[in-house]
């Protein structure tokens, strides 16, 4: 199926969302896609580490949304 992924940074006061990057692909079902978006958010070169992430599918359609581990996003990441 074809899906998008984007992740984004929450501001917690209100809930803001800020997209902070995006990529469409092919995968087999959701449990595939959400192989692909946790290995993208540790790979994807983006102006932040992203605190949380959507699936959707082609149509537009919510299929996945939830936080990323914060310690599983950072590592590799030289301080």
């Amino acid at each position: 199926m074809r899906i998008v992924i984007e992740f984004y940074r929450t501001r917690g006061t209100d809930d803001a969302h800020a997209v902070v990057g995006r990529e469409m692909m092919e995968a087999a079902d959701l449990d595939d896609a959400m192989e692909v978006a946790r290995q993208l958010s540790l790979t994807l070169d983006m102006p932040q580490r992203p605190d949380a992430l959507t699936i959707t599918d082609a149509a537009g359609a919510v299929l996945y949304t939830g936080a990323l581990d914060a310690e599983e996003t950072n590592e590799g990441i030289s301080r």
